[in-house]
C-alpha cells in the first residue's frame, strides 16, 4: 500500500513564527475553559515567583530549594497537562515542611517561622491546584505573602515588584470571575489598569493624611531587620579592605553650599583606643561622657551645613563630617562623646535623616598634657618588639633628653614616621597578605603591603611607643557625586581608617598615613583606586559598559527620591504638611482633614464609576462615518436607509472604479454587522474596516443628489 501524504500536516514554521503563534494564542480570548485555566495558572506561577523570590534573601537554603522544586513541578504539570498529585502524596510533603520549619526556628509561630511556613504552604497549595476555588485561595495567600516582604525591606525595587504582583493577581481574579465569554488579554489588562488608576488617589490620600505613628507599626523584639553598616565595633588587619568591593550605600548627603574638597570628606565613625596586639576596640572600661564644651574651639567661617540620609546600622553611631557640633533629627537624641564621636541614644535600626553643622577648622581637647591622656598611650606587653625598638631608636635620634618640654619634638617624630612610610618601600594594596601574632612587626619590616587599617594601626602604635597620645578612627572617606540629583553618595567601599594624635597647644589632630603612601585614595576616592587595581571596572565611566554606570546613577537618584519622599515621611513631616494648609497640627485637625479628604475622593470615584455609559457599537460608527463622507460628496443617505439600498444607489452614482470599491466596502460592513452570529469581530478586522472607510474618497457623476 502506497502511503498518501497527509494534506493537513503541520507546516515547518520558523522559530519566530512559532513564538508569534503561541503568543497570539495567549493573548486572544479562549473558548475552552481548560485553556483558560492553564493560562491563568501560568500567570499565577509568574505572580507567585515575583512575590516569593525576594524572600529567598533571608529564608534558609533548604526552604528556597524546596520552594523552587515545588514551583518547577507545578510548571511542568501545567505545560505537560498532567493532573496534580493525589491528596495522599500531599500529606507527607506538608508534614515534612512543617517539621523542617520547626527544626529551623524552634517554633512555627513568629515572623521568621511564620513567613517561612507561609512561603512553603503557598508552594504546596500551588502544586495541588484543581478548581477555581484553589486559584482564588492561592491568589489571596500571595497578596498576604507580598505584604510580609515589607517587614524586611521597603526600598523602591520591593515596591515596584509589589505593584507588578498586584496587577498580575488582579488580572487573574478578573479572568477567573468572567462569564463563559472570555476577553482578550489587552482588554483585561486595560480593565486592571483602570482599577489601579482609580485606587491611586485614595492610596495617596491615605499615605499623606492617615495619622502616622512615631514607632513602627510592626516591631519585633530582637529582630535584625534592614541593612547594616559595613563598619564594626573593632578593627583588625583585613577588616576594612573586605568592604572595597561593596557598592552598598552607607549614606547620602546633600550640602547647602558647594561640596567640600575630597581631603575634607572624612566621615567620622567608631573611635578605637584599646589594642590587644592585633585588634583595636573601644575602651570597655570607659563610661560614655559628653565632651566638655570648654575643650571645643571652632572657626565659625569653616561651618558646613548639610543633610544626611543614613542607612540602618543597628548601632548607635551617627556618621558625620568632622567636627559635628549640631545634629538635628526627629528620630533620635545624640551626644558628642569626649572622643568626638556622635552617638544616638539607641540603636538605629531604620533609615534616618538628620541635619548637621560641622566645622572643618577646629581645636579640640586639652592644650596641656593631663592624666586623661594616659589612656591613649596604652600598648600590650610582649607584642611587636621590633616596632617598639624602632620607635625607641627614632626617639633617641630626634628628642634631646635635656629638653624641658617632653613634647616639643612631637611634630618632628610624626613627620619622621610619615617619611618612613613614604620612603621605606611601602605599598598600598587591596589584597594584603595575612599577618600573624606580631602583626605590626610583620607589616613594618617584612610585607610592607597593607590597606588603610594597616597604616593607621602601625602609625598609632609607633606614636604611642614614642610617647605621643594617639588613637584610631574609622569611618568613610570621600564619596561619589550623583550628577542627576547632586547628592553625595558614600558607599561601603569608601570605608577608611585614619589616626588622631594629641599635640600640646593644638589638641587632637587628624593624621592619615594612607595619604602618604597612596595619595590617589584621598584625592580621587576608593572607586578610582579600585579601578586601578582591576576591580569595579563594570559600568565605570569611559569603559565599554559605561552606560551601565549612567543607568545606575539615574536609578539611585530615583531611589533617593523614594527614600526622601516616601520612606522618610514621618509624623513630624505630616504635621508640617498640615501646618502648610493653614491648620494647627493637632490630632483632631488631622483626623478632620483625613475624613474630609477621603470623603471627597470616594465621592469623586463613585461619580466616575457609576455614571451612565452608552454602549458603543464600532460598526455603527463606521457606517455613520461612511454616510457622512457620502453626504459631503453629494449623496445624502437617511439613517433609516438600509445598507443594501445604499449600495444600489452608490453603484449607480459613482464612477466604475469607485463603484466597485464603494460596493465592496458597504458589503463588508453589512457582512460584519448582520452575518457574524458565532464570533465577535476581531480587533485586527475592525482596524482594517476603519482604515478602508478612512481611505474611501467618493466622487459622484455630475454631483446630482
Amino acid at each position: 500500500m502506497t502511503a498518501i501524504p497527509s494534506s493537513v500536516s503541520r507546516p515547518d514554521l520558523r522559530w519566530s513564527a512559532r513564538i508569534r503563534r503561541r503568543l497570539e494564542w495567549w493573548l486572544q480570548p479562549q473558548v475552552s475553559s481548560g485553556a483558560r485555566d492553564r493560562r491563568d495558572v501560568a500567570i499565577l506561577l509568574v505572580a507567585v515567583l515575583i512575590a516569593v523570590a525576594p524572600h529567598f534573601l533571608h529564608l534558609p537554603w533548604w526552604s528556597t530549594a524546596l520552594t523552587c522544586l515545588l514551583w518547577f513541578w507545578r510548571a511542568w504539570l501545567t505545560i505537560a497537562r498532567q493532573p496534580p498529585p493525589g491528596r495522599i502524596a500531599m500529606v507527607p510533603l506538608l508534614v515534612t515542611a512543617t517539621v523542617l520549619v520547626w527544626l529551623q526556628h524552634g517554633s512555627i509561630i513568629g515572623h521568621e517561622a511564620g513567613v517561612n511556613l507561609l512561603v512553603l504552604l503557598i508552594a504546596l497549595k500551588l502544586l495541588e491546584l484543581r478548581t477555581r476555588r484553589d486559584l482564588n485561595l492561592v491568589v489571596f495567600l500571595t497578596f498576604f505573602v507580598q505584604i510580609t516582604l515589607f517587614l524586611y525591606q521597603q526600598d523602591l525595587l520591593v515596591a515596584l515588584l509589589s505593584v507588578c504582583t498586584t496587577l498580575l493577581l488582579f488580572f487573574i481574579l478578573l479572568s477567573i470571575n468572567l462569564a463563559e465569554t472570555d476577553l482578550t488579554a489587552a482588554h483585561k489588562a486595560s480593565l486592571v489598569l483602570r482599577i489601579f488608576a482609580k485606587a491611586v488617589p485614595l492610596t495617596v490620600t491615605l499615605f499623606l493624611l492617615f495619622p502616622r505613628l512615631q514607632v513602627p507599626l510592626f516591631a519585633f523584639a530582637g529582630a535584625e531587620l534592614g541593612s547594616s553598616t559595613g563598619l564594626s565595633e573593632s578593627m583588625s588587619p583585613g577588616s576594612i579592605n573586605r568592604l572595597v568591593e561593596s557598592d552598598a550605600v552607607a549614606l547620602r548627603a546633600q550640602f547647602d553650599g558647594s561640596i567640600p574638597a575630597p581631603d575634607q570628606l572624612y566621615w567620622r565613625g567608631p573611635v578605637f583606643g584599646r589594642f590587644d596586639g592585633r585588634t583595636w576596640s573601644g575602651h570597655s572600661h570607659r563610661a560614655l561622657s559628653r565632651i566638655d564644651p570648654v575643650l571645643v574651639r571652632v572657626d565659625p567661617k569653616s561651618a558646613i551645613e548639610y543633610t544626611v540620609t543614613m542607612e540602618a546600622t543597628r548601632r548607635n553611631w551617627i556618621i558625620a563630617l568632622e567636627l559635628p557640633l549640631v545634629i538635628e533629627s526627629a528620630d533620635f537624641q545624640y551626644v558628642l562623646s569626649d572622643d568626638l564621636q556622635p552617638l544616638a541614644g539607641a540603636s538605629l535600626r531604620d533609615r534616618v535623616q538628620y541635619r548637621v553643622r560641622s566645622y572643618s577648622s577646629f581645636v579640640v581637647g586639652p592644650l596641656e598634657a593631663d592624666a586623661d591622656l594616659s589612656q591613649w598611650l596604652q600598648l600590650p606587653p610582649g607584642y611587636n618588639p621590633r616596632a617598639l625598638q624602632f620607635a625607641a631608636d627614632l626617639r633617641n635620634q630626634i628628642v634631646d633628653p635635656s629638653d624641658r618640654n617632653p613634647h616639643a619634638r612631637d611634630p618632628a617624630l610624626i613627620n619622621a614616621v610619615l617619611n618612613h612610610f613614604r620612603r621605606g618601600g611601602y605599598h598600598y594594596t587591596l589584597q594584603p597578605p595575612v599577618l600573624g601574632r606580631d602583626s605590626i612587626d610583620e607589616f613594618l619590616f617584612e610585607t610592607r603591603l597593607g590597606f588603610c587599617e594597616h597604616y593607621a594601626s602601625a602609625f598609632v602604635v609607633l606614636m604611642r611607643a614614642v610617647g605621643i597620645p594617639a588613637r584610631v578612627v574609622t569611618g568613610y572617606q570621600g564619596g561619589e557625586v550623583n550628577p542627576v540629583d547632586g547628592y553625595l553618595t558614600v558607599r561601603q567601599s569608601d570605608a577608611h581608617a585614619w589616626a588622631e594624635v594629641w599635640l600640646p597647644g593644638r589638641g587632637w589632630k587628624r593624621v592619615d598615613p594612607t595619604g602618604v603612601v597612596s595619595p590617589v585614595r584621598i584625592e580621587q576616592g576608593a572607586a578610582e583606586l579600585a579601578s586601578q587595581y582591576g576591580l569595579s571596572h563594570f559600568g565605570r565611566p569611559g569603559t565599554l559598559l559605561g552606560w551601565i554606570g549612567t543607568w545606575r546613577m539615574n536609578w539611585e537618584a530615583i531611589e533617593n527620591v523614594w527614600n526622601q519622599a516616601v520612606l522618610n515621611y514621618s509624623a513630624d513631616r505630616q504635621r508640617s504638611l498640615i501646618s502648610q494648609l493653614g491648620v494647627a497640627p493637632s490630632w483632631r485637625n488631622l483626623s478632620i482633614a483625613f475624613a474630609l479628604t477621603v470623603t471627597l475622593v470616594l465621592t469623586a470615584l463613585a461619580v466616575l464609576s457609576l455614571r451612565h455609559r452608552e454602549v458603543r457599537d464600532p460598526l455603527a460608527e463606521l457606517v455613520a462615518q461612511l454616510r457622512a463622507r457620502l453626504a459631503l460628496a453629494g449623496l445624502k443617505s437617511p439613517p433609516n436607509e438600509g445598507l443594501t439600498d445604499l449600495k444600489s444607489r452608490l453603484t449607480a452614482r459613482l464612477g466604475p472604479p469607485q463603484a466597485e470599491e464603494g460596493a465592496a466596502l458597504v458589503q463588508a460592513l453589512e457582512d460584519a454587522r448582520y452575518q457574524r452570529t458565532g464570533a465577535a469581530l476581531r480587533p485586527a478586522e475592525l482596524r482594517q474596516l476603519r482604515a478602508r472607510v478612512r481611505r474611501f474618497r467618493p466622487l459622484l457623476n455630475g454631483r446630482r443628489g
